[in-house]
C-alpha cells in the first residue's frame, strides 16, 4: 500500500465513487448509512492496524505488552472484527451477517463510547435484495473501500480533518439528493458557518444543539473555538430523536477528533436527556444553537402543561406547530450570564398570533431577543421556503432588536441557493455594528415593536421598497410615433415584394 499523503479531493472522490455499488438498486436515503458506516469502520481499522505495526516494530518480542497497549488505544478492535478481516472473506457467503457481527463486537469492546451506535444499521437486510445479490453488493462495497486510494492510515491521512471532511462531504451530497428528509440530518455549511461566527464560542464554553442531526453545526462551533483561541478546551452536547441520524452524529464527532462530546438519543421536547446527574435538572450552556424541524406536528403538546422542567411557563405553543417548543427549551438551557443562542425558524414564527404571539411578546418584554435575520429562499435541503435566524441573549446591553434583511443577497442555484462568503461577512459586520443600514437593517426600539403588536415580520422594520424610475410620457409618445412610421414603411416595402412575386 502507498504511504503517499492523501489529499481531500482524492478521498472525497473515492468515497463518493463507492456509492456506485448501490445506485439504481436502493435509495440514497437508505444506502447512506452503509457507506458512512463503512468509512468509519475503514478509518478505525486502518489506524488500529497502523498502530499495531508500529508497536510490533518496537516490541516485537513482547506480544503481551503489545496487546495491553492496543487495549488503551482510542478504539479497540476485537479479533476478527476489523475491516480487513471482513475484506479477506468478501467472496464467501454471509457478508451481511459478518459485517453486523463485527460492528456489534466493536460496540461491546468500546463500552459507552460506541454503545448502540450501530444498532439501527444492519448490513444483513432484505433491502439489499436476496442473499446472492446482497452478498455481491457488499463484496463490491468492501472492494471499493479496500482500494489503495482509501488507505486511511495515520501516515497517509496526517490529520483527522481529512476523514472528517470526507464524511461531511458525503453527508452533504446525500442531503442534496434526499428531498424532504434531508433537513432531518444536515444544515448547509454556509448557514452553520454564519451561526458559529455570530455566536462566537470561546475557550471553556459548553456548546449545545438540542436537535443536532448529524452534528455539523456543533462541529462548526468547535472549529470556531479552535480558530479563535487555538484551544480544545470546550465541550459539545447534543440530542437527536432519530436513531440512525444520532449514530451519524456520533461517528461524525469521532471522525473529526471531537472525543469530548455527549450526544444523546431521544426526543428533546418529550424527553430531554441532557440533565444534571445530581439534580436531574436541565443542563445549562454558554452557547445553544439549532436548526430544528420546521413547524413540527405532534411535538408533545398534550404533556406540555405538566412539563417537569417548567419550560413552557411563558405559554404553550400550538398543537400542530412545535417551533416555539424548541425555542422555549433552548432558552431554559442558557446560562444566566454568558448564555446566548441562535435558532433557525420559518418566518411564521415572527408573526403568527394566538399562543405564539403571546410567547413572542413575553420573550421581547423580558429583553431576551437580540437580533432577527431574514435569509434567502431555497437555502435548506428539503424546503424552498425562506427561513430566519433568531438570536437570544441572557445578558443584553440594550433593550433594542436588530432586524437584518439578508433575503435578497445570495448566489442563485437551480435547486439550492447559497450564501457566499461576502454575503455572510455582510451579515456578520451588520450584526456586530448593530446600526441601521438603509434597505438592509434596522435597529428597532422596544416601543416600536410594541406599537407593531410584537409582530416581528421583517418588512415592518426594514424598508426594501425600490422606487421605479419615472416614466417620460413625452419620450414614450415620440418613440411610439417613430415605431408606427417604421411599421408603415415596412408594410409598403412588404407589399412591393409580394407584387414582384405575383401575389396581387
Amino acid at each position: 500500500m502507498s504511504n503517499t499523503q492523501i489529499n481531500q479531493e482524492d478521498i472525497n472522490s473515492a468515497v463518493w465513487n463507492a456509492c456506485d455499488t448501490f445506485r439504481g438498486v436502493i435509495s440514497a436515503d437508505t444506502y447512506k448509512d452503509f457507506v458512512l458506516t463503512m468509512l468509519f469502520l475503514k478509518y478505525i481499522s486502518d489506524v488500529y492496524q497502523d498502530d499495531y505495526k508500529k508497536l510490533v516494530s518496537q516490541f516485537g518480542d513482547n506480544p503481551d505488552l503489545i496487546n495491553a497497549m492496543m487495549e488503551k488505544r482510542r478504539f479497540v478492535l476485537p479479533i476478527g472484527a476489523s475491516f480487513w478481516d471482513l475484506f479477506e472473506q468478501r467472496s464467501q457467503p454471509g457478508n451481511g451477517q459478518r459485517i453486523d457481527q463485527a460492528l456489534h463486537a466493536i460496540e461491546e469492546a468500546n463500552g459507552t463510547k460506541l454503545q448502540n451506535v450501530f444498532q439501527d444499521i444492519s448490513f444483513n437486510t432484505d433491502k439489499l435484495g436476496q442473499e446472492k445479490q446482497k452478498n455481491d453488493l457488499l463484496r463490491h462495497l468492501l472492494e471499493d473501500f479496500g482500494k489503495d486510494i482509501l488507505n486511511l492510515s495515520t501516515e497517509r491521512v496526517g490529520s483527522l480533518d481529512v476523514i472528517g471532511n470526507a464524511y461531511e462531504y458525503l453527508i452533504k451530497h446525500f442531503a442534496a439528493g434526499s428531498g424532504k428528509t434531508a433537513g432531518e440530518f444536515y444544515t448547509p455549511p454556509e448557514v452553520s458557518d454564519l451561526l458559529a461566527t455570530i455566536l462566537e464560542p470561546v475557550e471553556g464554553d459548553q456548546i449545545c444543539d438540542p436537535a443536532c442531526g448529524s452534528g455539523s453545526l456543533l462541529l462548526k462551533c468547535g472549529a470556531m473555538v479552535r480558530k479563535n483561541s487555538g484551544s480544545k478546551k470546550y465541550a459539545l452536547f447534543g440530542q437527536e430523536a432519530i436513531g440512525s441520524t444520532w449514530a451519524l452524529a456520533k461517528m461524525n464527532m469521532f471522525l473529526h477528533g471531537e472525543d469530548n462530546h455527549r450526544i444523546e438519543w431521544g426526543d428533546t421536547i418529550r424527553n430531554p436527556l441532557l440533565l444534571d446527574k445530581d439534580s436531574n435538572n436541565l443542563l445549562h450552556f454558554d452557547v445553544v444553537t439549532a436548526n430544528p424541524p420546521f413547524s413540527l406536528d405532534k411535538w408533545g403538546h398534550d404533556d406540555a402543561s405538566s412539563d417537569p422542567y417548567g419550560r413552557f411557563h411563558r405559554g404553550i405553543p400550538p398543537k400542530t406547530k412545535g417551533d416555539y417548543a424548541f425555542i422555549l427549551h433552548m432558552i431554559e438551557t442558557l446560562k444566566p450570564g454568558t448564555g446566548r443562542m441562535a435558532v433557525v425558524v420559518p418566518h411564521g414564527v415572527l408573526f403568527r398570533a394566538s399562543s405564539e404571539g403571546k410567547i413572542r411578546q413575553r420573550l421581547i418584554e423580558e429583553n431576551l431577543l437580540d437580533t432577527v435575520i431574514g435569509l434567502p429562499e431555497k437555502l435548506f435541503f428539503g424546503t424552498g421556503i425562506p427561513a430566519a435566524i433568531l438570536i437570544f441573549k441572557k445578558h443584553k446591553t440594550d433593550d433594542k432588536v436588530l432586524f437584518i434583511d439578508a433575503s435578497r443577497e445570495f448566489k442563485s442555484g437551480k435547486n439550492q441557493n447559497q450564501l457566499t462568503p461576502d454575503n455572510i461577512q455582510k451579515i456578520i459586520d451588520t450584526y456586530k455594528d448593530r446600526e441601521t443600514v438603509e434597505k438592509y437593517a434596522y435597529l428597532a426600539s422596544f416601543d416600536e415593536i410594541a406599537e407593531n403588536d410584537f409582530n416581528l415580520n421583517i418588512p415592518r422594520y426594514v424598508d426594501t421598497f425600490e422606487e421605479e424610475a419615472e416614466i417620460d410620457l413625452a419620450a414614450v409618445r415620440t418613440e411610439r410615433i417613430q415605431l408606427k412610421n417604421e411599421l408603415q414603411n415596412l408594410e409598403v416595402e412588404m407589399e412591393g415584394y409580394l407584387k414582384e412575386l405575383g401575389y396581387e
